[in-house]
């Protein structure tokens, strides 16, 4: 077994847990193939976050068996934390291994390389092993439910692991997750009993991390958690997560640092106060909203109102004008009215939003909005997903307009092989895709100034056109 392939699903807390698998089998001595249709062994790193996404991590586990019948496929993430029989029943799938044994599996594709039929047709943990199959061209794997590695993940550790990075060769921007878990209990959401509660690398540890990476030639790095606000209260001595930033800037070289996902109630006048001062941290703020529905906030087990929502986004405008405000927003929570979802509505319409992620709202097993009455129809939570979602495509498109004639700091993302090879997309710091009318290698800063949009695609010249035109570097 010489050959692997990592797919990705959900949150860049979920992509950092893949970084790591991958880094972790090329150190065993695989390779990563160009595609699951060729590897050996296929990881599926899945999300639980809503049906979808379990509807998706299913279809993608019987594509690739269709496509590739030989491919010994590993099940990992919160989906098969949450339910792993679900996943160990599909033909092709060869190990189940929830959030809590991920690091084991690189010890199980040696246990698969050396395994015999019996041990691929080992029962779930608890359960008996079945009777013997009828004769048939199947796969063992096919026939039996794949073996299942999950556990109480309360019950894993105290403690966050230091992280094995890796795949960084692979990515312009590493994600290093500093946070894992959390401690809220909104009601709608089932990551908490996926993913434990709230634990926190030690600083020394992510200084490290951060400071081997800028070593290694990465400009800019993502900084991701379920929580990361929480980040350090569970550590003795808590240690906060300004400081932590703080510590960052002061003692490592990292070039560009991003901020992932960050709760209302963590958007302090001090944290917006520290973005606005350094050139080194992207201003980039992700604000979960959900609602602007107190009402619906409520029923949510959301810490806020509408109205403290509403100071943070105006503290970050008055100190960062320019800055992207993004958003996660739920359509059709149980009890959500018309008059609710209007709130919603005009609340982002009056504020500098640049982005949302819209999510119909989903059912999740085990979760108390599961159980609440006055859950609304399909067609109901379609409608106003869409309605989100055109408003999201206004505010973008506004956004992307007020940078016309604006000088920005954009680094040189990789280039897609099957586009355009004179063009190169490049990320701005506050996250806007701009395309650089150049060949240009990835990973370079560069001074852009945006020209125009076109087709709702910025365009912009680097300062330095002339020169690297003459040079030949473009």
């Amino acid at each position: 077994m010489s050959t692997f392939f990592i797919e990705q699903f959900g949150c860049r807390a979920t992509q950092a847990d893949g970084a790591a698998i991958e880094r972790q089998l090329r150190e065993r001595g695989l390779s990563l193939a160009g595609e699951s249709a060729v590897a050996d062994v296929v990881v599926l790193n899945t999300c639980t976050v809503t049906a979808a996404a379990d509807t998706q991590a299913r279809d993608a586990i019987r594509k690739i068996h269709a496509a590739n019948p030989a491919a010994r496929i590993i099940v990992t993430g919160c989906y098969a934390q949450r339910a792993p029989e679900e996943l160990a029943a599909l033909p092709g799938v060869c190990f189940v291994v929830g959030n809590s044994h991920k690091p084991q599996i690189p010890a199980l594709l040696h246990s698969i390389a050396s395994a015999s039929p019996q041990f691929l047709r080992r029962a779930p943990f608890g359960g008996a092993e079945p009777p013997p199959p009828a004769r048939s061209a199947q796969t063992a794997a096919s026939v039996f439910p794949a073996p299942i590695l999950t556990g109480d993940i309360f019950g894993v550790s105290d403690v966050l692991v230091a992280p094995v990075l890796g795949g960084e060769g692979n990515h312009t921007r590493p994600t290093l997750k500093i946070q894992d878990g959390c401690n809220s209990r909104c009601s709608f959401c089932v990551i908490p009993f996926v993913r434990g509660k709230s634990r926190s690398l030690p600083p020394l540890t992510v200084l490290s991390e951060i400071q081997r990476l800028a070593d290694s030639g990465f400009r800019e790095i993502v900084l991701s958690g379920i929580n990361l606000g929480t980040y350090g209260r569970d550590l003795s001595p808590r240690v906060e997560f300004l400081e932590l930033l703080r510590c960052i800037l002061d003692e490592t070289s990292v070039e560009r640092l991003r901020i992932s996902s960050i709760e209302p109630l963590d958007v302090t006048q001090d944290l917006i106060r520290l973005f606005a001062a350094s050139d080194r941290i992207a201003p980039h703020f992700h604000v979960p909203l959900q609602s602007a529905s107190d009402r619906i906030l409520a029923a949510m087990h959301r810490w806020y109102r509408a109205e403290h929502y509403a100071r943070r986004v105006e503290l970050i405008q008055e100190h960062l004008p320019h800055a992207a405000i993004g958003a996660d927003v739920i359509a059709g929570f149980p009890g959500e009215t018309d008059a609710d979802h209007a709130a919603t509505l005009a609340f982002i319409e009056s504020r500098p939003f640049t982005y949302l992620h819209v999510f119909s709202y989903s059912q999740r097993p085990g979760t108390r909005a599961a159980a609440m009455p006055d859950r609304l129809p399909g067609g109901v939570i379609k409608r106003r997903a869409r309605e989100l979602r055109a408003l999201a495509a206004r505010k973008s498109a506004e956004f992307r307009r007020s940078q016309i004639g604006r000088s920005l700091r954009v680094l040189t993302l990789r280039r897609d092989p099957a586009g355009d090879p004179s063009l190169t997309p490049a990320l701005s710091g506050n996250y806007l895709t701009v395309c650089l009318p150049l060949a240009l290698p990835p990973n370079q800063f560069f001074e852009a100034k945006v020209s125009h949009v076109e087709e709702q695609q910025l365009f912009a010249i680097p300062a330095e056109a002339r020169t690297l035109l003459l040079s030949g570097v473009a």
